[in-house]
């Protein structure tokens, strides 16, 4: 097992509407209230998406990072991690827009392009806060979620080298860690880098505990003692798998990003109620949570007075 455990929290993501919950955080204040609390939870990172504020469909505009980055840096130590995701339908020049202009110590990059369903969502809900979000929804079941080979390069470069950000490299299926395995042996990534393995997205790797053991079996087989990894898993199989990667070695990622519950049927009011709850789990095992100095020493990150807001 790690001597520490690293707690990601992912606060608002682009797959959950607002229909669906209402604490979902959509406004910069929103945002930033709910990042500030679950650094003080004890999430040493947080990974961060933004979202209209009218109508909290995701935007990649740097003027609404704007009004929740700084206000969090000076409120808080935790790694900010802002997506190169993005959401839906989002062009990969888009998707940049806030990375570049901000610079920061982390940023996700996925490592492949793939299915990203969302459409099954769409039948639980009859009665939609905003027009836009049953469409998002249902149009996923022919959406190609874009991340080719010269894409990850790209972002590699642009951010990587030219601005010295390191990345939560997303593998939501075992050919991205192979995709992942190519530009390490190019050396465009350079340990010790960051593996966030993904399960439950309809597209990628199931929900299974044996395609986790399978995952790690082949990380090692292509990594090594290169890298460092963690798990996040949607809707009901989050706690679950981030506990199974507890055990395992590994570091964990909550948030209401990856799953609105904080237990069966049970709406979370934020995404710091479920870092405390497997702070818990992980403090009953034994292990202790890494503080975000000690994840940023254990990630090589470059620091929070190196970033551009």
């Amino acid at each position: 097992m790690s001597a520490k455990v690293i707690i990601s929290a992912a606060i608002t993501g682009s797959i959950h509407t607002p229909t669906m919950s209402p604490h979902l955080p959509i406004t910069p204040d929103e945002i930033a209230a709910q990042a500030i609390a679950a650094a003080e939870a004890g999430a040493a990172i947080l990974h961060l998406h933004a979202r209209d504020p009218e109508d909290g469909h995701p935007v990649p505009a740097p003027e609404v990072y704007a009004q929740f980055l700084p206000r969090i840096k000076q409120a808080c130590n935790a790694v900010i991690n802002i997506t190169t995701g993005g959401g839906h339908n989002m062009s990969v020049d888009q998707r940049l827009e806030g990375p570049l202009r901000f610079r920061p110590e982390m940023c996700s990059l996925n490592m492949g392009s793939m299915n990203f369903g969302l459409f099954g969502l769409a039948s639980r809900y009859k009665d939609w806060k905003h027009g836009w979000e049953e469409a998002y929804l249902r149009n996923t079941e022919d959406f190609i979620f874009r991340n080719t080979f010269r894409d990850i390069a790209r972002i590699l470069r642009d951010l990587g080298e030219t601005h010295g950000t390191r990345f939560e490299h997303e593998c939501y299926d075992v050919g991205h860690l192979y995709n992942l395995a190519h530009f390490v042996d190019k050396g465009a990534v350079k340990p010790p880098f960051f593996v966030q393995m993904i399960f439950g997205i309809l597209g990628g790797i199931g929900a299974d505990m044996r395609n986790l053991m399978f995952m790690k079996e082949t990380a090692d087989r292509l990594f090594g003692r290169d890298y460092r990894w963690s798990v996040l898993a949607a809707g009901k199989n989050q706690m679950p798998f981030c506990t199974q990667a507890a055990m395992m070695g590994g570091n964990v990622r909550v948030g209401l990003e990856d799953s609105l519950y904080i237990a069966k049927g049970q709406l979370a009011k934020s995404s710091a109620e479920q870092v405390l709850k497997i702070r818990g789990i992980v403090e009953q095992l034994g292990l202790e949570i890494a503080t975000p100095d000690e994840a940023r020493q254990m990630l090589a990150l470059k620091g929070p007075a190196l970033v551009g807001f």
